[in-house]
């Protein structure tokens, strides 16, 4: 299990990576004309799934990753302050790929506004 400053590396890793992303597909297509927004929902780490009595959930919500209606753990998109879906889809999952390499099941998420 991580502590609080292993668990907030690793999603510093992540928002790092999210921005990379983000930069690099504005340089490669530019920010495109269809609005809306893009989350990363987290469900399980090492196939368990995560809740917020478990001290890993307890963990996230203390680093501000916060659980939607489902009570699914779910982190918005923070990295990038434009509008474009796409550039948002792109920030979002390079996030996802990142908890994934440490062990989350973890997908991004978008919906068109």
């Amino acid at each position: 299990m991580f502590t609080v400053d292993q668990l907030e590396d690793i999603l510093t890793e992540a928002q790092q990576a999210a921005r990379a992303a983000t930069a690099q597909h504005i340089i490669a297509h530019g920010e495109g004309p269809m609005c809306g927004f893009a989350w990363i929902n987290i469900y399980e780490f090492q196939g368990k799934k995560i809740t917020g009595n478990t001290k890993l959930g307890r963990l996230l919500k203390q680093l501000g990753v916060r659980q939607d209606y489902t009570r699914t753990f779910s982190q918005w998109c923070n990295w990038y302050m434009g509008q474009s879906i796409d550039v948002k889809e792109s920030g979002a999952r390079a996030y996802a790929e990142v908890l994934q390499e440490h062990g989350f099941t973890a997908y991004a998420g978008s919906r068109l506004d």
